[in-house]
């Protein structure tokens, strides 16, 4: 008789919680805000041990209560109880064990992310596509939407940051697919300027799909919003790159 292999473990802490190990779903054990806080701190922090002070002030923050120590005993017993057995390893300082395979949203997305990058930079943009998609589906769920921390407030940054990373690498890739894809260059490119009006690599890709689609009048406007908001802004003119961008549109017009 063949065993079947272990069943990875599955942890999303973007949007809803849900946690699968062993082919059994576990977040009904994380009800408690303190529960659920700290095993989230665990899993972000799973390739080290946290000490106890340390998973304190995740709970409670700097200005620690003066039953800390105990409240912490009493959080880590309950979960050590709820979950699976082994999951929550350690005594003076704490780890939680998930298995080699296993999958954490928060950390696929980062992988993903830096996959898309470098697909991009190779220009296949076929996998760009993909890498990056699946990415932004995880980074457009916030994190622990429920709860509030600093060491959360800090995570969300961290996705914010992987989430522009993918948006980027996506609007690329479909502008390098071009075809059917130049409506999703256009509209990944309107969001790049939206989400982050300084950075110019949104305006680029903009200016291409809408030119690739015939609409160079309104590439060249894009350009015009750009300089206005770089001179309002920082007192500086385009990089040379959306420089280049913008004279190929020129010569476009001129021929």
């Amino acid at each position: 008789m063949t065993l079947a292999p272990p069943v990875p473990a599955r942890v999303q802490l973007c949007g809803p919680v849900v946690v699968e190990f062993d082919g059994r779903r576990w977040e009904s054990a994380l009800r408690g805000r303190q529960g659920r806080l700290l095993f989230a701190y665990l899993v972000l922090n799973r390739h080290r041990t946290c000490g106890r002070q340390e998973l304190s002030q995740a709970l409670w923050g700097e200005d620690l209560p003066p039953a800390a120590e105990a409240g912490l005993n009493a959080v880590v017993s309950k979960l050590r109880k709820s979950l699976w057995p082994g999951a929550v390893q350690g005594r003076a300082s704490l780890r939680v064990q998930l298995g080699d395979e296993s999958w954490v949203d928060v950390e696929a997305a980062e992988q993903a992310a830096h996959r898309a990058e470098s697909r991009v930079a190779l220009q296949d943009w076929t996998h760009a596509w993909g890498a990056a998609l699946a990415a932004l589906f995880i980074c457009e769920r916030e994190l622990l939407p429920h709860d509030d921390a600093e060491w959360i407030d800090q995570q969300r940054a961290r996705l914010w940051d992987i989430r522009l990373r993918a948006l980027e690498a996506y609007s690329l890739a479909a502008l390098g697919t071009a075809g059917t894809e130049l409506p999703a260059a256009v509209r990944a490119g309107r969001k790049l300027v939206r989400l982050v009006p300084l950075r110019e690599t949104g305006y680029q890709v903009l200016m291409r799909a809408l030119a690739l689609q015939g609409n160079v009048a309104e590439a060249l406007a894009v350009h015009a919003d750009l300089c206005r908001v770089l001179r309002e802004e920082l007192g500086v003119s385009p990089s040379p790159a959306t420089q280049s961008v913008y004279e190929e549109l020129l010569h476009t017009t001129g021929s």
